[in-house]
């Protein structure tokens, strides 16, 4: 059984059993440990040669803790990619939009322009028999049984009554409606560039409406903050319209303008 002055030294380095037989501590030579650090150092330090020069600085740091028995910290590699690689990394092509996620134009049964959407909707109208296909792409969608083309126009084989030309109010429709261009400075950007500002604050009982809300320029916007345009000295290009028919058919030409086959459904 240990006594407690055993338990007492046992973070000191010995242990004390009866006192039959002591552990001896082994003293430490200060320039043994030096010279085995150097030694060390030796093996891991890589030379002038195979790396950079050492500076001073780093020399004489590596010199005070060779003196105080601590060894010199190792350089790590960064694993920095080589100069003739990047050339090759930033050529890399951009991932292509999926072709499930193409616009495809809607038709009511009267051939009457409704709506927009995506491929994937498209083929599934198409396979149900609610649609048909009236303008194809060259893309084919491979089932497992056959390859069905990618549908650019589908036209639906019953008439759909359509009380209202509605349309999502998003930031979206908002930026397509006026073209990517900021209505305060007349300048056009790209969407990752502009933001939608009320034309009457919020804070003064705006409502977030088609009405109400403009593409804007960060610089215009700060500078409008909030106030009207007449009190911020900004004059609005064009009043927001609300959404109708006519606002319904740009967008759809917006979305497909690179679409030829969409012209003669569109009334250009």
């Amino acid at each position: 059984m240990r006594s407690r002055s055993a338990k007492g030294r046992r973070h000191r380095g010995f242990w004390d059993y009866g006192g039959a037989a002591r552990a001896r501590l082994v003293a430490v030579d200060p320039a043994a440990t030096a010279g085995a650090a150097v030694d060390w150092a030796n093996q891991r330090v890589p030379p002038a040669s195979k790396g950079g020069a050492v500076s001073d600085a780093q020399a004489a740091q590596m010199d005070n803790r060779l003196k105080t028995g601590l060894r010199p910290r190792p350089k790590i590699g960064l694993g920095v990619a080589p100069s003739d690689a990047l050339p090759k990394m930033l050529s890399a092509p951009a991932s292509r939009p999926s072709v499930m996620q193409a616009p495809v134009l809607v038709l009511n049964a009267t051939f009457e322009p409704i709506n927009v959407t995506a491929v994937r909707r498209a083929l599934v109208l198409m396979l149900k028999g609610v649609a048909q296909a009236e303008e194809t792409n060259h893309t084919r969608v491979h089932t497992t049984s056959k390859a069905i083309q990618v549908p650019s126009v589908i036209r639906l084989l019953s008439y759909r009554h359509i009380p209202q030309q509605s349309r999502a109010l998003s930031r979206k429709n908002i930026l397509l409606r006026d073209r990517n261009t900021c209505q305060f400075c007349a300048h056009a950007f790209p969407a990752s560039e502009l933001t939608l500002d009320h034309v009457m604050p919020r804070s003064r009982g705006g409502r977030s409406s088609w009405e109400n809300l403009v593409a804007c320029c960060y610089q215009c916007n700060n500078r409008k903050g909030d106030r009207t345009p007449e009190e911020a000295g900004l004059k609005l290009q064009r009043r927001p319209r609300p959404f109708t028919l006519h606002t319904s058919r740009q967008l759809m030409r917006l979305i497909g303008h690179r679409d030829e086959k969409w012209r003669k459904y569109l009334f250009y």
